[in-house]
C-alpha cells in the first residue's frame, strides 16, 4: 500500500489526510505548534501512523508524496514579525513604498494612519541608476555604490535584501547585476530582485510585493530547511511539494526561492477541493467557506475553475502575484468574545489559538472563545470532542462566559452563549458577501459548500442570514484544505508587460513574449518531473478600453492566443466588460489596450481517488446515539433533539431536523426548518424541508440549471 498525504496546519489544528492507492482514506487532527509548526507536522504523521495500523517509520517509508500548506509566511505578515530587511531602489524612488498608491483606504476617515512600511526609511537605500521607459540605459549602475551598500548593510545587521529599480521590468540588467553581487558579498543574506518576482508594469505593486517576499523569505526558508530535516530524520525518501496561493503545487525549492507565493497557502486548498467536489457531483459553480479554529475562509468556483485575483493584500501589504480570490476574516473556534466600549458584546478577531485555546480545553485559557459557547448550547458533546481525545471541560466554559460576558451584560449563560453564537454567525456571512456580492454574484445562486471542523455547526445560520437554502458537508469536510492540498497541479504563473494598443500591437513581439514564458514554464515542470505530454497553457491577457486607468483580466484561448486571433480575444473582452461593468463599447468602437500577458504553466498531477463507503448503509434508527438539550435558533429555546452517529454508513439515509450529526473530526448542526440527507460517497446534503419538498433531485435539478 502506497500513500499520498496532505498536511495544513493552522493556527489552533493540524489537519493530515492520507489516501492509500486502493483509495482507503484516513483523517487525522491535532493540535498545532505555534512554536515550530514543523513540529505538529511531524506529530500528525505519527498520530495518523496509528489509525493506519503501521508504525511511524513503517507509514513514512510507504509515502509517495506530501503536500503541505503553511501559513508560517501569512503569520509573519499578521504578526510582523519578518525578517529585518532592506531596499535597494533608483535613486528618488525610496518613498514608493510608503507613499504607496497615494490614495487612503478609509478616504474620508482623518484619523486612519497608514500601514507601517515593512522596511524603515534608513534601510530604504537609493542606488545612483536609471533605465528608461523603453528600456534604455541612461545611467549605469555604479559598482563602487553597491561595495559601500553592502558594507552598510553588513553593518546593520540586515537579514534580507530586496532589490527593485525603476523600469527593470523592460530591462531586468541592473537588478541582477546587484542580486548578484550581494548574494556574493552577503552570503548569510536572503537576495530577491523584482525581475525575479513580479517583472511587470505599475512600480508600487512590483516593489510591495518584492519586499514582501524578502520579509518572509529568511523565515520561510529556515522553516522548510527545518521540515526537511526532520523529514530525513524519519528516513522519508518521497517527494516534499508546498501549497501556493495561487491553488498549484510546488516544489520547496521554488518556495525558497520566491516564499511570497505561500501567503495564502493554507486556505487556497479549500477552493481547489470545492471545484472538485463540486464538478464530481455534477455542479459548475460553488461558494466554499471553511471555519477552523482561528479564521474563516470564503471562496468562489466559477465554471469548475477557482477564481483568482492580482489585487490581494495580507494585513493592508499589496500583493499583485496571482493567488485564489479568499476573503478571511477573524472567526473561528477559538475567536473570544468581548464587550466594547459601548457595552455590545463582539466576537474575535482576537483568538485563543491552540495554546491557551478556549476555556473549555482545559490547557489554561480563561477566556470565553466561540468553542465555549457551541458546548455550552448543546453542539459539541464534552465527551466526543476529537472523538473523545479532548476532553471539554463544561464548568470552564460556563465560569468564562459568565465572568466575562454573561454578569456585564446581565443575561443568563445560555443567552449569552446564543449570541455569541448568533454575532460570529453573522460575522461570517458578511464575509460571504464580501466574495459574492461585492464581486457581482448572488450567493443563492450556488452550491453552499461548508468545510471546517468549526464550520458545520454553524452552517444553516450562516444560509439563513444570506437565504441560501442548501449546503453540503463533504466527508472530508473537517481537513478539507488538507484534502484539497492532494487535488491541486503544479502551477507556474509568468507574467511580461505589453503595454500597446492592439492597432499597433506586434505580432511577433506578442508570440516571442507568450514563446518565452512557456519555455520557462515548461523547463521548471520538467525539473519536477512532469512529462511534457501532462503540461497545458493557460493565457490571461489585462486588457482594458483606451482612456481606462483600470483593467479586466481576461481568460483567453490558448489557440486563439497562438494563432493571434484578434476578433475572437475582442469579442471575449466585449463580454466579460459587460458581466463585470454592465456595460461594453462594442459598437462604438473604442479603442482596445494591452497591459501585460500573462502565463499559466500547469503540470497535471495524477490525483488520488477516495474510496466510496460500501455495504449495507445504516439506518437513521441504527446511527441515533441519543439525546440532548440544544439550542435551536429558530425558537430561541434549549429543545431535547437527536443526536446521530455521522461516522457510520448512511447513504441515501434521510435524517430530519433538528437534529445534530456527530463525527470524529466534526459536528453538523441541522436546525429546525432543515433535513439532512446523505450521499453515496458520504457527504452530507443540508436543505431547507419547504424550500426542496423533491428533496434531493430537486436540488440537483436547481443548481444544475444554474
Amino acid at each position: 500500500m502506497r500513500y499520498k498525504v496532505g498536511i495544513d496546519i493552522g493556527g489552533t489544528f493540524t489537519d493530515v489526510i492520507a489516501i492509500g492507492d486502493g483509495g482507503e482514506t484516513y483523517v487525522h487532527k491535532t493540535l498545532s505548534t505555534p512554536e515550530d509548526p514543523s513540529i505538529g507536522f511531524i506529530n500528525g504523521l505519527t498520530e495518523l501512523a496509528e489509525k493506519a495500523g503501521l508504525s511511524a517509520r513503517q507509514f513514512v517509508e510507504r509515502i509517495d508524496t506530501i503536500v503541505h500548506g503553511t501559513t508560517v509566511a501569512t503569520n509573519a505578515l499578521l504578526t510582523f514579525r519578518g525578517a529585518k530587511t532592506a531596499l535597494l531602489t533608483t535613486r528618488g524612488f525610496r518613498d514608493a513604498l510608503e507613499m504607496r498608491r497615494g490614495i487612503r483606504e478609509e478616504q474620508y476617515n482623518n484619523r486612519y494612519e497608514n500601514v507601517t512600511p515593512m522596511v524603515p526609511r534608513h534601510l530604504r537605500l537609493p542606488v545612483d541608476e536609471r533605465v528608461d521607459a523603453e528600456g534604455n540605459v541612461v545611467r549605469k549602475l555604479n559598482r563602487k555604490d553597491l561595495e559601500k551598500l553592502a558594507v552598510q548593510l553588513k553593518a546593520e545587521k540586515v537579514e534580507s535584501v530586496a532589490v527593485c529599480f525603476i523600469n527593470s521590468y523592460k530591462n531586468p540588467a541592473h537588478e541582477l547585476q546587484a542580486a548578484a553581487f550581494l548574494r556574493k558579498k552577503l552570503k548569510h543574506c536572503f537576495v530577491t530582485a523584482s525581475c525575479e518576482v513580479l517583472p511587470c508594469i505599475r512600480f508600487y505593486e512590483r516593489v510591495s510585493t518584492t519586499v514582501v517576499s524578502a520579509f518572509v523569505g529568511p523565515i520561510v526558508a529556515r522553516y522548510i530547511d527545518r521540515l526537511e530535516k526532520k523529514l530525513a530524520e524519519v528516513a522519508y525518501r518521497g517527494t516534499l511539494l508546498i501549497m501556493q496561493s495561487n491553488g498549484g503545487v510546488v516544489a520547496p525549492e521554488v518556495v525558497k526561492r520566491i516564499p511570497v507565493v505561500t501567503v495564502l497557502s493554507g486556505p487556497a486548498a479549500a477552493p481547489t477541493a470545492g471545484a472538485y467536489y463540486a464538478t464530481m457531483l455534477g455542479y459548475e459553480n460553488c461558494i466554499t467557506v471553511d471555519m477552523g479554529g482561528t479564521s474563516f475562509d470564503a471562496a468562489l468556483v466559477i465554471g469548475g475553475e477557482c477564481v483568482t485575483s492580482t489585487e490581494g493584500s495580507i494585513n493592508r501589504y499589496r500583493i499583485a502575484l496571482p493567488s485564489l480570490d479568499i476573503v478571511t476574516i477573524g472567526a473561528g473556534g477559538g475567536s473570544l468574545g468581548w464587550i466594547n466600549n459601548g457595552g455590545m458584546l463582539q466576537m474575535g478577531p482576537q483568538s485563543a489559538g491552540a495554546l491557551p485555546g478556549p476555556a473549555s480545553y482545559g490547557r489554561g485559557g480563561s477566556l470565553p472563545a466561540c468553542t465555549d459557547a457551541d458546548l455550552l448550547l448543546g453542539y459539541l458533546d464534552p465527551g466526543f470532542f476529537a472523538g473523545g481525545r479532548l476532553k471539554l471541560d463544561v464548568s470552564a466554559a460556563q465560569t468564562a462566559i459568565g465572568e466575562h460576558l454573561a454578569k456585564p451584560l446581565g443575561l443568563s449563560l445560555v443567552e449569552t452563549a446564543a449570541g455569541m453564537y448568533r454575532i460570529i454567525n453573522s460575522n461570517m456571512a458578511q464575509g460571504v458577501r464580501q466574495i459574492s456580492v461585492q464581486r457581482g454574484y448572488d450567493p443563492r445562486e450556488f452550491l453552499f459548500i461548508v468545510a471546517g471542523g468549526a464550520g458545520p455547526v454553524h452552517a444553516a445560520e450562516i444560509c439563513s442570514e444570506l437565504e441560501i437554502p442548501a449546503f453540503l458537508v463533504p466527508s472530508v469536510s473537517s481537513i478539507f484544505c488538507a484534502a484539497g492540498m492532494l487535488l491541486g497541479d503544479l502551477k507556474h504563473d509568468y507574467i511580461r508587460s505589453c503595454y500597446a494598443s492592439f492597432r499597433s500591437l506586434d505580432r511577433k513581439h506578442f508570440l516571442g513574449l507568450f514563446a518565452e514564458m512557456q519555455k520557462e514554464g515548461v523547463a521548471t515542470l520538467k525539473k519536477e518531473g512532469v512529462a511534457v505530454s501532462k503540461i497545458s497553457f493557460h493565457p490571461v491577457l489585462d486588457m482594458r478600453y483606451a482612456g481606462q486607468y483600470h483593467e479586466v483580466q481576461l481568460a483567453a484561448d490558448w489557440r486563439s492566443v497562438q494563432s493571434f486571433a484578434l476578433t475572437d480575444i475582442f469579442e471575449a473582452f466585449h463580454a466579460e466588460h459587460n458581466r463585470q461593468f454592465g456595460y461594453s463599447l462594442k459598437d462604438e468602437g473604442t479603442e482596445i489596450e494591452l497591459i501585460n500577458v500573462r502565463l499559466r504553466v500547469v503540470g497535471k498531477n495524477e490525483k488520488p481517488q477516495f474510496a466510496k463507503p460500501s455495504g449495507k448503509p445504516s439506518s437513521a434508527a441504527e446511527a441515533l446515539k441519543g439525546h440532548r438539550e440544544v439550542y435551536i435558533p429558530e425558537l430561541q429555546a434549549m429543545r431535547n433533539i437527536a443526536v446521530y452517529d455521522g461516522d457510520l454508513y448512511l447513504s441515501g439515509t434521510l435524517l430530519k431536523g433538528p437534529c445534530v450529526i456527530e463525527r470524529i473530526t466534526t459536528s453538523i448542526f441541522v436546525s429546525e426548518r432543515y433535513d439532512c440527507l446523505v450521499d453515496p460517497a458520504g457527504s452530507f446534503l443540508v436543505y431547507e424541508r419547504a424550500r426542496f419538498p423533491g428533496g434531493e433531485s430537486e436540488i440537483r435539478k436547481r443548481y444544475r440549471q444554474r
